[in-house]
């Protein structure tokens, strides 16, 4: 344990002291919270906790997760969330919602819609007839008469969160799992005058399945009680998709897994005189530890995400779904990956060298300052050590380390053609500022917001535990909806034992510790014996100091409304510096937690 980072530390408290317990105080798996406002009690009362050993560290390693009350017992109670403190009913909100696809914790799934009607690539054999239910007429009603769908795709003003054929093929075996459910999903925005989203339809699908036809159905934002409930519990099912697509491709395929064989070909293949090495190497720090531990307590079999997510134990099957289907190495540049997903235009004149689709995106637009420092970093680097191109090609051993990571760290990719080359500067210059992205300003993005968006779980809950309503009802089904459908969105809603857990993994995951490093604060002393590595060091770190006072500027600009308006939290993620124990700020150099 002396040897472990202050994170790993916490971590392996968590995990071994601290989750086992929540599960001996909450002894029904299954037991729900049974009115909304009873969720806030985990704010204001707690759950008091059964004594636990003097040799775990969990009370000094997670100090604010812990309150002592009168008598001196122990109790878990959970900071209320920025956004929670800031508007209470901010979960409830379409706008809220909408907006959050922009500057929320995943904002790396939502896609302008390229071609109409949407229609599935999957085999209709299997799955069903390929055809969205959602048609031209439904939007264009939504829309209110403001534009027509087809000019509105022209116009690039039509938006996606798209689930629809990654998650449809596993609804089948996951329906045999209890106490879940899954759809394939479907959510459509658009986007207003005033460059906000505005949700307009949601469309979930069940294949057809145990000699059922396939069943789907279009919700929208409704003005009548039952339509409203439909569409509340429809947002459920979508926000559920999208934080099990956020935690399984965007965090961790995206962050800790592929990085790897970047670690393992690095400590391969270069020296550790290598100036490639040296500039990777802090960028790699506790990132195999941290995931070792992840797959020992996280996302082991019946471990938290497998008993708190929809996917249930094939978690890590959607996962490796994902990396087949999704990944490619020259996306996750984040220009490229802007640009793939229809949300920027490649344009050499502007600022970036992109035209963002909707111009207040705040991931995009504080990702893409962060990305330029990163590489003119690395230029200012590069250059140096390779004065000319050729010298890039004839290094044996980063031509070694280059293709051990593709034929080796990703051997399942290996032949395809998106692979960038490796024999020029520019080449190397490309790739590295790739490797340092994905570690820091793609982790940080969408690591330290798990806490304050997700906190709260009605906003972000991780499981739909229930089918909709409207999905082959039974007589006493549809009167309990009509009833009381309160009761139904909470029997949907995580239980109180799958919420409790993941609140308390969120908020260690989601803070710094005392021993964080940040990008650009502090100099290798490798960097700091040769004066031009040194000087360009100092003018990157310059630059990501202007970066915090720019997003300061954005965050008070009225007319930046993702991003400033009552009761918004300002959009924070990728302000380079932080200090311990503060979440939604601060850019680590690696993958430390």
């Amino acid at each position: 344990m002396k040897q472990l980072t202050f994170s790993a530390k916490t971590l392996y408290s968590l995990f071994n002291a601290l989750v086992p317990s929540i599960g001996n105080v909450i002894v029904d798996a299954n037991v729900g919270f049974p009115y909304i406002t009873a969720i806030d009690s985990l704010f204001s009362e707690g759950i008091e906790m059964p004594p636990l050993s003097k040799e775990t560290v969990w009370k000094e390693v997670m100090p604010r997760l812990f309150k002592v009350i009168a008598g001196g017992a122990d109790v878990l109670r959970f900071e209320i969330p920025k956004p929670m403190e800031r508007d209470k009913l901010f979960w409830f909100k379409d706008e809220e919602f909408a907006r959050q696809t922009l500057a929320g914790l995943n904002p790396y799934s939502i896609k302008l819609v390229k071609e109409w009607p949407l229609k599935s690539e999957l085999d209709p054999e299997i799955y069903g007839p390929p055809e969205s239910a959602i048609t031209s007429e439904l939007l264009e009603a939504e829309i209110g008469g403001i534009t027509r769908v087809e000019k509105a795709i022209r116009e690039r003003k039509l938006f996606i969160l798209d689930y629809h054929d990654l998650l449809l093929p596993f609804v089948s075996k996951v329906r045999e799992l209890e106490g879940t459910t899954l759809y394939g999903s479907r959510t459509l925005f658009f986007l207003t005058p005033e460059g906000t989203l505005r949700p307009l339809a949601i469309e979930l699908t069940r294949p057809q399945m145990d000699g059922k036809p396939q069943w789907k159905q279009v919700f929208t934002p409704n003005y009548h009680s039952t339509g409203c409930w439909l569409w509340r519990l429809a947002k459920a099912h979508v926000l559920a998709h999208d934080s099990g697509f956020h935690q399984l491709v965007s965090h961790w395929l995206r962050t800790h897994c592929v990085t790897e064989p970047y670690i393992i070909a690095t400590n391969r293949q270069l020296s550790v005189m290598h100036p490639i090495f040296r500039l990777l190497h802090p960028h790699f720090r506790y990132t195999m530890e941290i995931n070792a531990l992840a797959r020992e307590s996280l996302i082991n079999a019946d471990g938290i995400i497998e008993t708190s997510f929809s996917p249930g134990k094939y978690c890590m099957e959607i996962c490796s779904a994902a990396y087949d289907k999704l990944w490619r190495f020259d996306r996750e540049a984040l220009p490229n990956d802007l640009i793939s997903r229809g949300m920027a235009i490649e344009d050499l004149t502007a600022p970036h060298g992109l035209n963002l689709t909707i111009e207040d995106y705040p991931f995009a637009n504080d990702g893409l300052y962060l990305w330029d420092a990163i590489e003119q970093w690395v230029r200012d680097y590069v250059n140096h050590y390779y004065p000319e191109s050729g010298l890039v090609a004839s290094d044996a051993e980063l031509q070694a380390w280059w293709t051990e990571i593709r034929t080796v760290g990703h051997a399942d990719k290996k032949d395809e053609p998106w692979w960038p080359e490796l024999k020029t500067r520019h080449n190397l210059i490309d790739i590295i500022t790739t490797i340092i992205w994905v570690t820091s300003g793609h982790h940080a993005a969408v690591n330290f917001g798990q806490y304050p968006y997700a906190g709260y779980f009605p906003n972000r809950p991780t499981i739909a535990r229930a089918k909709m309503p409207t999905e082959d009802p039974t007589d006493e089904e549809w009167k309990s909806f009509l009833e009381k459908p309160e009761a139904v969105l909470l029997a949907t809603f995580p239980s109180k034992l799958q919420a409790t857990r993941v609140m308390a993994v969120l908020n260690v995951l989601s803070n710094h510790s005392p021993d964080e490093e940040y990008i650009g604060e502090e100099i290798e002393q490798a960097w700091a014996d040769d004066p031009i590595i040194k000087a360009a060091f100092e003018k990157f770190s310059g630059r990501l100091k202007m970066l915090e006072g720019i997003i300061d500027e954005r965050n008070a600009n009225p007319k930046l409304l993702n991003r400033h308006g009552a009761g918004i939290v300002p959009y924070e993620l990728l302000k380079p510096f932080s200090k311990p124990g503060v979440t939604g700020k601060g850019v680590p150099n690696s993958i430390s937690i």
